[in-house]
């Protein structure tokens, strides 16, 4: 049952959803995974993958970035919907959205969750990146979806030591083919891993029909839980 709270930041307590994982132990008792939302801010897409991966074994805490803009959720997936969403994220301070990530790792881990993990789609991708850079320490895990913030972070790469997957389509319109490999150049190292989907666009993962590609989005979601289990010990 998915429960409402509240993470403490500097600016007030930040609403989130805690999707405690479904193996019957509670909140606190499995390894902890933070769902970052994508540009669209919290949809039931993002939900809904929170509750897949309750559903394998991890509490999953999704927290709400857009709180300070009035936790807006932009709609639909046309051209319009898209421009919303990417001024909405201009509008927020990049910083400021890493720290609130950050302020919901320190929940999970006060929660008494095992293992913590990152997991971020599209601009949440970056977020997650960039917060896995500051604590090096205590995430045990990342993935990131087609982030499209990457190619300006780069150079946090040595900062994200924990093992990490990076999940591209080869027809991103948004990054290049030659970004990718710059990415690729950047981050891949032993425990480092970047995939590649052939004939996958940007958010592919997303199940609107503009953007879903069935196949890639299958076999990224297989090996996403297969790098948690592996790093998060679920």
């Amino acid at each position: 049952m998915t429960e409402r709270v509240e993470i403490p930041t500097d600016a007030g307590p930040m609403p989130a959803d805690l999707f405690p994982a479904t193996d019957g132990g509670g909140a606190g008792t499995r390894p902890g995974v933070v769902v970052v939302q994508e540009i669209f801010g919290v949809t039931d897409y993002v939900l809904d993958r929170a509750a897949d991966l309750a559903a394998s074994g991890y509490d999953a805490l999704v927290p709400h970035l857009f709180w300070r803009h009035g936790d807006t959720v932009v709609e639909g997936d046309d051209d319009a919907a898209l421009g919303r969403a990417m001024g909405l994220a201009s509008s927020l301070d990049w910083d400021t959205a890493v720290a609130d990530t950050r302020a919901a790792l320190a929940l999970l881990r006060d929660r008494g969750a095992g293992g913590v993990g990152l997991v971020g789609f599209c601009w949440g991708g970056g977020i997650a990146f960039d917060a896995a850079s500051r604590e090096s320490d205590d995430v045990a895990a990342l993935v990131a979806y087609y982030a499209s913030g990457l190619p300006g972070l780069l150079e946090r790469a040595p900062g994200v030591t924990a093992p990490s997957l990076h999940h591209w389509g080869t027809e991103d319109a948004f990054i290049s083919r030659e970004q990718v490999a710059e990415i690729e150049a950047a981050v891949v190292r032993e425990g480092v891993r970047l995939e590649r989907y052939e004939g996958a666009g940007h958010a592919f993962d997303n199940p609107f029909p503009r953007f879903h590609h069935v196949e890639a989005s299958a076999l990224a979601w297989d090996r996403t839980l297969r790098l948690l289990a592996d790093s998060l010990d679920a």
